[in-house]
């Protein structure tokens, strides 16, 4: 029983490890917005149908 124990506590406290690391990337790094323009070719727009 303690080795099932030890590998429950493991992984609670490796989950709790990925928790804070989510929980500190949401609160310290900002996405950048950035303006995007994509061209697309009137071709695609009306295609002409033969």
């Amino acid at each position: 029983m303690p080795t099932l124990f030890r590998f429950v506590v493991t992984l609670a406290v490796l989950a709790g490890i990925v928790y804070g690391a989510m929980v500190a990337l949401v609160m310290f790094v900002e996405p950048k917005q950035a303006e995007l323009s994509v061209r697309i070719p009137a071709e695609k727009l009306n295609p002409q149908k033969p």
